[in-house]
């Protein structure tokens, strides 16, 4: 299965059995990253992490014992 990322447009190959390509071909709405793009993302997020300034747009719900 040929798959583009789509952040740089990279165009890969993968297997048709891996999960991902089965998630892909069955969902549409779910896109592709190539691991260099994965990667740089993950990376730059870790260091606003350690900034302290890093807040995530949702907040956590609290647990009610009695719903």
């Amino acid at each position: 299965m040929r798959v583009k990322c789509v952040l740089c447009d990279k165009i890969d190959k993968l297997d048709d059995h891996l999960p991902l390509a089965k998630r892909l071909r069955n969902r549409p709405i779910h896109t592709y990253m190539c691991d260099e793009c994965y990667e740089r993302i993950r990376e730059r997020t870790e260091a606003r992490k350690d900034t302290g300034s890093f807040q995530l747009s949702f907040k956590k719900k609290e647990e009610n014992e009695w719903i």
